[in-house]
């Protein structure tokens, strides 16, 4: 198993836990810490420590997320071999086309008659 398979699959984890945590949050301040029954935050260990808790879990996920992208991309396997562009070689072995000028135009015009002559 290589080293960029296992950050693919630490990212789609990451990437899963992430979506559950944005999932549970409720967008006007709700969600899974309004189920605790909770109305203050005077509260110990209730509403506000569980939104605390999404919050940072949030960002703690997305900073995860992203640190875990960046090394994916120094550990992609690159290959051995070197890549270089064949349109650049300049020991190219490629003909060059040929350079032939346009046919001239042959025109096969007829001798006017005058038949009023005769």
């Amino acid at each position: 198993m290589s080293t960029f398979t296992i950050f693919l699959f630490l990212i789609v984890v990451v990437a899963f836990l992430l979506i559950v945590v944005i999932m549970v949050q409720n967008p006007k301040g709700g969600g899974l810490s309004s189920s605790f029954g909770g109305g203050g935050s005077q509260q110990i260990g209730g509403v506000k420590k569980t939104t605390d808790f999404l919050d940072k879990s949030t960002w703690t996920l997305a900073t995860l997320m992203l640190v875990l992208i960046l090394l994916s991309n120094v550990a992609i396997n690159r290959g051995s071999g070197s890549v270089e562009s064949k349109a650049l070689d300049t020991e190219s072995t490629a003909q060059p086309l040929p350079n032939t000028p346009a046919a001239p135009a042959t025109t096969t015009e007829t001798p006017a008659t005058d038949d009023s002559a005769e």
